[in-house]
């Protein structure tokens, strides 16, 4: 039984009961007694104390802000200074036939867009829900609570200076059209000036890519793309999957390269990788040919620097690791990040960068997790967190380790064998080993005898936190994020929220699901499956020096069964595997899904 048909059944039953009271007291006149004698008047009676003050009716509300067409996610959350909400339809299906009246397209494809309209830094407390869509027009469109959803644009679509079209990713070489993404994701905007800038947004495909939209807003709230561009990844080999991102305090996107990295939870890369008759890697092959890809120059946080010049710079940050990067967050010291890796097994990595605003050197941390004891119900069992370092390094160290494995193609394919690190390799130098294990590796860059270094840490570094002491077992660990203002104020106690105290601040993290390595009874991790396929928001309060010791649940999917089949389904009135999360200013979180409804949801929620 759903909750608000829970709701209509208590409160039906307090109208009966209600009802009965007052049928039971009608019953026949009693004589009329006799008029008593008036006493006197007593003493005033000395005032009580002052009642407790109730509880804000909007903490702990969800609030469907928005829902987007059947087939498509909801990607790319980000929320400026001004209070403009971008937000994307990321793979909205084909079918999709309704003309937006709007916009005077239809959804059904890419789309990158923005809530008009509308100030999200100063929304009342509480807001009517966007409905349930019910109508063909209101499951095939952008249907919200408030302001009205503008394209800015779509998949193929040409501007001022993009002829070739949004999220087309070409080939280094040749420049011969390899993908037409489908999948915008991570939105960042870098203002130049009042209601004006840039808007650089994920393409989440394999291979994949990053577009910069010069946009401006009219006085009415309308926006106009100026000029468009692909941000080009030639001079890194390339990017891939990318997935949600951040901008840095200083003003540069991060986007995150996720599911090219191919590796599980009890290996290294994938061995079949150079396997000349393995299709998995096509399509990063088709951008890289003639030149045969190096894994190892894919799956990492990249920076894009010089962000609003004519050509920006892509630098790749090795330093913070190479696993599925959904996304990462920069702290206000601009030095500690704080990553969120994507897949069952996965690891939340810290790193601490050796200067303020630059991440091309530093360390790299791994969190362990220690769980409440005698508590495995997911929306009350927290976790306290340690962190085990796991080694120091810089850009161009890693660069020249990632090197050495170039010039391996399909003609070093050795059944059996693997042309990259092994799992020996590993365990080696979390052992210790002096040297590299006397392993057989069919064209490795690694030989046995040769002296150990610390590459194990930066190029398979999920096993390197494992073999460690650090958890690997999340399970869809999915979009990180603060608010830079509550964060200052909160730890170093500077006023950046006018009008506001702010005591506390934290890091919110999505869950997808609740599922496989979280519910295993194994390891660090062992809650119960009773929220497995709808997910939940998790938070850790900002500690000194932007630490991290403590997380704990705020807000669950919830389920019914369903009395066609039997079978457990999320609740299309709560979450359904949460995907990427906002901090707004006021301490309200915005989260977007990826979840199993027909239309998923864009909510806002107030934690205490």
């Amino acid at each position: 039984m759903s909750i608000r048909l829970m709701n209509k059944f208590k409160l039906s039953a307090l109208a009966l009961s209600v009802a009965f009271v007052l049928t039971a007291c009608n019953s026949d006149d009693g004589k009329a007694g006799k008029d008593g004698v008036v006493g006197e008047a007593g003493a005033p009676g000395v005032d009580g104390s002052n009642g407790v003050d109730g509880i804000d009716g909007s903490v702990g509300r969800l609030t469907r802000i928005a829902t987007v067409p059947e087939g498509a996610e909801v990607t790319g959350l980000f929320l400026t200074d001004e209070g403009d909400l971008f937000f994307n339809v990321q793979h909205p299906s084909d079918a999709n036939t309704q003309v937006d009246a709007v916009n005077g397209k239809p959804f059904n494809t890419g789309t990158v867009g923005v809530l008009r309209g509308v100030n999200f830094n100063d929304l009342p407390d509480n807001l009517a829900d966007s409905p349930v869509p019910g109508t063909e027009m209101e499951r095939q469109t952008v249907m919200s609570a408030v302001g009205e959803y503008q394209i800015l644009g779509q998949t193929n679509d040409v501007f001022e200076g993009l002829p070739s079209g949004l999220g087309v990713i070409h080939n280094i070489v040749s420049g011969e059209k390899v993908v037409e993404s489908n999948t915008p994701d991570f939105n960042g905007f870098i203002p130049t000036n009042d209601g004006e800038g840039y808007l650089f947004s994920n393409w989440e495909s394999y291979p994949g890519g990053v577009s910069r939209m010069k946009i401006k807003k009219d006085s009415f709230g309308k926006w106009s793309v100026l000029e468009a561009m692909m941000v080009n990844f030639d001079q890194v080999a390339g990017t891939a999957a990318n997935c949600f991102g951040s901008v840095s305090p200083w003003g540069t996107p991060l986007t995150s390269e996720e599911w090219i990295v191919r590796s599980s939870l009890e290996t290294t890369t994938d061995a079949s990788w150079n396997d000349p008759e393995d299709t998995s890697t096509d399509g990063i092959e088709a951008m890289t040919a003639p030149d045969f890809p190096n894994p190892y120059r894919y799956g990492y946080i990249a920076e894009i620097t010089k962000p609003t010049e004519a050509e920006p710079v892509v630098v790749k940050h090795y330093t913070i690791g190479r696993y599925e990067h959904e996304n990462s967050v920069v702290m206000p010291d601009r030095k500690t990040v704080y990553s969120s890796q994507d897949d069952t097994g996965g690891v939340l990595f810290k790193f601490i960068a050796d200067n303020p605003e630059d991440l091309s050197s530093g360390t790299l941390y791994g969190a362990k997790l220690t769980q409440d004891a005698g508590s495995t119900e997911p929306s009350t069992t927290g976790f306290d967190v340690s962190w085990v370092a796991l080694a120091s390094a810089s850009n161009a160290t890693i660069e020249a380790w990632i090197s050495e494995y170039d010039g391996i193609d399909t003609s070093d394919y050795v059944e059996g064998q693997t042309s990259y690190m092994t799992m020996a390799d590993v365990e080696a130098w979390a052992s210790g080993d002096a040297t590299y294990p006397s392993v057989e590796n069919g064209g490795s860059a690694v030989t046995a005898g040769q002296a150990m270094d610390d590459r194990a840490a930066f190029l398979e570094s999920r096993q390197a936190a494992r073999l460690k002491g650090a958890t690997a077992e999340w399970r869809k660990l999915e979009g990180l994020s603060i608010n830079q203002d509550r964060a200052i104020e909160a730890v170093e106690g500077v006023d950046a929220v006018a009008g506001e105290e702010v005591t506390r601040a934290y890091l919110y993290m999505g869950i997808a699901d609740i599922d496989k390595t979280l519910i295993d009874d194994e390891g660090d991790i062992q809650l119960s499956a009773r929220v497995k396929d709808c997910g939940g928001v998790y938070r850790a309060k900002l500690e000194e020096n932007y630490d991290l010791a403590r997380i704990e649940p705020v807000i669950m999917g919830g389920t019914y069964r369903s009395s066609l089949d039997g079978a457990e389904r999320c609740d299309v009135n709560q979450l359904s595997q949460p995907d990427n999360v906002i901090v707004m200013k006021d301490g309200r979180i915005l989260i977007g899904e990826d979840g199993f409804q027909e239309n998923n949801t864009l909510w806002m929620y107030a934690p205490e």
